[in-house]
């Protein structure tokens, strides 16, 4: 099953689960309990934290959920913030999740000393459920804008453009696995 964010992030061949971890962890929940699919695909935009560009398309099965307080030391979580489908054991991207989006350059770098390369919103809750019903899941993701003062204004200047590379890249994916 493929899924995405929905409102303004639509695509055709995906099911909207809702923007931010909350909608998202409560609507697949709902899907999962009553249809539960033997594999979980999120497609979204993303922002760069420095090392991805611009309509980069980036896969991965992992998600972490940092809030900026806890770059800065003035936050700490007793949940385990990172999850992952992940099953070979090679190094995997980190995506971050928040329902807040990053707009400090300079303190969002430090997200890549962690080995946090990009951050979308829903992804930590699509792999939190797909874990709780062990289902394999991942995620791609199109770079729309780095996490900076411009994020937003990028976000809106290249999503459209986003959609369409992620479509292209899915369906791409979608050949390449049914012509094996």
């Amino acid at each position: 099953m493929i899924i995405c964010a929905g409102n303004n992030e639509n695509f055709s061949f995906a099911t909207p689960m809702g923007v931010g971890m909350v909608e998202t962890a409560m609507n697949l929940t709902r899907l999962c309990l009553f249809d539960k699919p033997e594999f979980i695909l999120f497609v979204g935009t993303a922002g760069s934290y420095g090392k991805h560009k611009i309509f980069d398309i980036v896969e991965s099965k992992t998600a972490t959920n940092i809030e900026l307080a806890f770059l800065e030391k003035k936050a700490y979580t007793p949940l385990d913030n990172v999850v992952s489908t992940q099953t070979d054991g090679s190094k995997d991207i980190l995506v971050n999740s928040s329902n807040y989006i990053s707009t400090d350059a300079e303190l969002v770098k430090k997200f890549l000393n962690f080995g946090v390369e990009i951050e979308n919103m829903e992804f930590f809750s699509v792999l939190r459920i797909a874990q709780e019903f062990d289902i394999p899941a991942g995620g791609v993701f199109c770079v729309t804008n780095y996490c900076n003062e411009d994020a937003h204004a990028d976000f809106l200047k290249n999503h459209d453009e986003a959609k369409e590379l992620l479509t292209e890249h899915v369906k791409n994916r979608i050949q390449q696995l049914t012509a094996k």
